[in-house]
């Protein structure tokens, strides 16, 4: 069965850092790059971020670009998105996803809560 679990999510303060981690089973994740989208509340879904399978490419949303860091431990089947500078926008239900090559976004974790405020 194939599963992603997010984790890391939580309080902190603006200016403060994070790392997520999404760990994937029921499959081997080196086939398939992995995504990290977000919603806040009342906005549409956003994409924040994207490593390829093989870890040579990377995307990231303006928004986050600079302060935001993705990579992947293939070994561990597992992602991160490093989280830097954190401001009070980026307060939102952060989810990891897989995407295959042919079929898309085709499985998605049930996310984990980041909330920026003093």
């Amino acid at each position: 069965q194939v599963q992603l679990v997010e984790s890391g999510g939580g309080l902190v303060q603006p200016g403060g850092s994070l790392r997520l981690s999404c760990t994937a089973s029921g499959f081997t994740q080196d086939y398939y790059a992995i995504d990290w989208f977000r919603q806040a509340p009342g906005k549409e879904r956003e994409g924040v971020s994207c490593i390829s399978s093989s870890t040579s490419d990377t995307y990231y949303a303006d928004s986050v670009k600079g302060r935001f860091t993705i990579s992947r431990d293939n070994a561990k089947n597992t992602a991160y998105l490093q989280m830097n500078s954190l401001k009070s926008e980026d307060t939102a239900l952060y989810y990891c996803v897989r995407e295959d090559q042919y079929y898309g976004m085709d499985y998605w974790g049930k996310g984990t809560l980041v909330t920026v405020s003093s």
